[in-house]
């Protein structure tokens, strides 16, 4: 048996995000089932997170086993051959028996995009959040960097199936920043890992500072373990991206 590990990129505008769903387009079900067919037995596929609806991801990364003793390259053109257009794997190789993209991750990079002018073009809305109204943008780019280190994310995340079992929400983050690009805000975000729409509300915090509504001490008292309530609200997900998942 094989260890296959791939990188996918994707447009998530028409998935249901990562994870299999019955009866709805996701990622990872897609990739099983081409998977599934060259096997012809059944094949799993572990990613290194679940991206939501919507999201999209330039290199995300994935492993599974596979006895077919197809060539790495060969199996790449041949599962890009039968996924749609908007799903590539960009990259396959042989990995060691025990990885796993998931549980050996020691950092990921999103990024969140923001198109600030009156008029959206056609061509970048499915990928930006069109906002064209006043912001003060010094505001957002100071409290970014104030999200690094390490800290209790409690208040940054949605509601999620795993809650009962008292996961840790304490991650770290190595670098947050904002920079204006052309009509776009960007935000880029890396860390040791993501709490479910964790990206999509700290950046709709820092909306909320750029507004006027909050203020720096405000972002610093939802990082406190115990803050009495949820920060946001989340942003769309057309946004975001996952750039890269580091090992």
């Amino acid at each position: 048996m094989r260890r296959i590990r791939i990188t996918v990129a994707y447009d998530g505008t028409e998935f249901h995000g990562w994870q299999v769903q019955p009866g709805l387009p996701t990622i990872q079900g897609w990739l099983e089932q081409i998977l599934t067919g060259i096997e012809s037995a059944p094949v799993h596929v572990h990613g290194s997170g679940r991206t939501d609806a919507g999201v999209h991801a330039l290199a995300q990364v994935a492993a599974f086993d596979l006895e077919n003793p197809i060539p790495c390259d060969n199996l790449r053109k041949a599962v890009n051959r039968l996924l749609p257009r908007s799903i590539r794997v960009t990259a396959v190789e042989e990995a060691a028996a025990a990885f796993h993209p998931r549980f050996q991750a020691k950092e990921k990079t999103y990024e969140y995009r923001i198109w600030r002018e009156e008029i959206c073009p056609p061509m970048r809305r499915l990928y930006v959040f069109h906002h064209p109204y006043p912001l003060n943008e010094a505001a957002i780019t100071a409290a970014a960097p104030l999200l690094e280190g390490e800290h209790d994310f409690t208040a940054f995340a949605a509601a999620d199936e795993k809650d009962e079992l008292g996961r840790s929400k304490v991650r770290r983050i190595f670098a947050s920043s904002v920079w204006r690009e052309g009509g776009e805000l960007v935000y880029r975000v890396r860390g040791s890992g993501f709490l479910k729409h964790m990206v999509r509300m700290i950046m709709g915090t820092l909306l909320e500072v750029g507004k006027g509504n909050l203020t720096a001490d405000d972002l610093l008292a939802r990082l406190q373990p115990g803050y009495p309530a949820k920060s946001g609200p989340a942003v769309p997900a057309s946004g975001l991206c996952l750039l890269n998942v580091e090992y």
